[in-house]
């Protein structure tokens, strides 16, 4: 993988982000993290990232609402939205898709799999 591939990870849990971190840089990837909904939206203005990774069960704004907000700024319309959330109840994926992410992901990670399914979103 290349360091060219910024990924942007919003997760409101430190354990979460730093496995996440760990993980996509032991494959290469620069990450950058946001703890809250509204913290990403401000640092959304100045970065660009190649793909966006999601918590959907954050405290100040959810996932899908905030999918919603990103997917409204010209700029980041076509940015790939990966949902990593616990929801894996019947409709919680299809939900995730209705509101404008590519993917879904379910919590636990699975670290043997995780850097091939970030993979297969960059393309």
């Amino acid at each position: 993988m290349s360091d060219s591939y910024l990924i942007f990870h919003v997760e409101d849990n430190f354990e979460n982000r730093i496995l996440v971190r760990r993980l996509l840089q032991a494959t290469g990837y620069q990450v950058i993290e946001a703890e809250n909904a509204n913290q990403a939206l401000d640092m959304l203005n100045t970065i660009q990232p190649t793909l966006i990774l999601l918590d959907m069960n954050m405290p100040d704004m959810d996932g899908y609402t905030l999918t919603n907000r990103i997917k409204s700024i010209p700029k980041l319309m076509n940015v790939p939205i990966v949902a990593i959330t616990a929801n894996v109840m019947k409709g919680d994926c299809e939900k995730a898709l209705q509101v404008g992410c590519d993917g879904y992901i379910e919590k636990p990670i699975d670290i043997d799999k995780f850097p091939e399914q970030i993979a297969r979103f960059i393309g």
